[in-house]
């Protein structure tokens, strides 16, 4: 009886030890990857809208380069590498959740031609995969398996993240032509000023809400300000929360408008969008090519000897 309880006190004690650490990772992860590409999948039926515009714009709003580079031309049914580069400077810090200081992170978009896919793990060169190194790709969904998302990955590590890419071939894949496609890339470093519920993240600018004096600044144990402000009009108290991480710009004291930061832009981030062109090359074209230039070259070396028995017989009609 004692041996009974002994282990269902065992299985209870784990059971809850296990539910614990799934909670525990899932709001660590919820925290790091909300307003990534990859988070755009569950908003969003297609990351790149009428317009060209990128969704991840909306929660990312500073403007940043990135880049984007593939071959001119593929063949059919072989894999390339698409390299995206995401530039920005290693020793800045980026406000984290919880308010700290932390790296930043990386993530991308690759939105490819209907066809084109990401390369079985089997097709991969070997020194491909040294390039990719530990980075995991997947589709945008099950019907959308040309567009690829990564990330959060880390900045320091994967600015630069190669893509293995599958060519389509037009001889099983009717809706495949031998054409030249647009790749389109969308590319962000650092966290999102704007959730996708609307609500504003701590790495962004927080602005009064009226017109008035600020009465009081109250800085609050976990981090982050309460600042009290007395409407300018009836008097009225208006409390404006702050999260941690912004920097205050104003004191207690102090007017203040309507709309007018009340901290600093903490946002050392952002977005950028880019695309390229890729051709799909047909075999036969470039064997005709090849063909060309071999009679050209047979050609002229006819040409040449032709020429050079010309001189021999004016040369002997000369001489005799």
């Amino acid at each position: 009886m004692q041996n009974r309880n002994f282990n269902n006190l065992i299985i209870k004690w784990a059971t809850q030890s296990i539910s614990i650490m799934i909670i525990i990772n899932t709001i660590a992860w919820s925290s790091v990857s909300e307003a990534f590409p990859i988070y755009a999948q569950q908003g969003y039926e297609n990351p790149r809208e009428a317009t060209g515009r990128i969704v991840c714009a909306n929660c990312h709003l500073a403007k940043k380069p990135v880049d984007i580079e593939v071959p001119q031309s593929v063949l059919p049914n072989t894999v390339f590498e698409a390299v995206v580069k995401i530039p920005y400077d290693m020793q800045i810090k980026q406000v984290l959740a919880n308010g700290k200081k932390g790296s930043l992170n990386v993530g991308a978009v690759l939105i490819l031609p209907e066809g084109f896919e990401l390369a079985p793990s089997d097709r991969i060169p070997p020194e491909m995969k040294e390039k990719i190194g530990n980075l995991f790709f997947q589709p945008y969904s099950n019907d959308k398996k040309n567009i690829l998302v990564i990330g959060p990955v880390p900045g320091k590590k994967y600015s630069e993240m190669v893509f293995p890419i599958l060519s389509p071939d037009p001889a099983t894949n009717k809706e495949a032509h031998f054409l030249k496609y647009p790749i389109y890339v969308g590319g962000n470093r650092g966290r999102g000023q704007i959730y996708p519920d609307g609500s504003k993240s701590n790495n962004t600018v927080y602005n009064a809400s009226i017109t008035g004096k600020v009465s009081k600044i109250f800085r609050k144990e976990k981090g982050g300000y309460e600042i009290t402000i007395d409407d300018i009009s009836d008097g009225h108290k208006v409390v404006d929360i702050v999260p941690a991480g912004p920097e205050l710009i104003i004191s207690e004291g102090e007017f203040v408008k309507v709309d007018q930061p009340l901290t600093n832009n903490p946002n050392v981030g952002g977005f950028g969008q880019g695309d390229a062109e890729v051709v799909l090359q047909d075999p036969l074209r470039i064997q005709g090519l090849l063909l060309f230039f071999g009679s050209v070259i047979l050609a002229q070396i006819f040409l040449v000897l032709k020429k050079k028995q010309f001189e021999k017989v004016q040369l002997a009609e000369m001489n005799f």
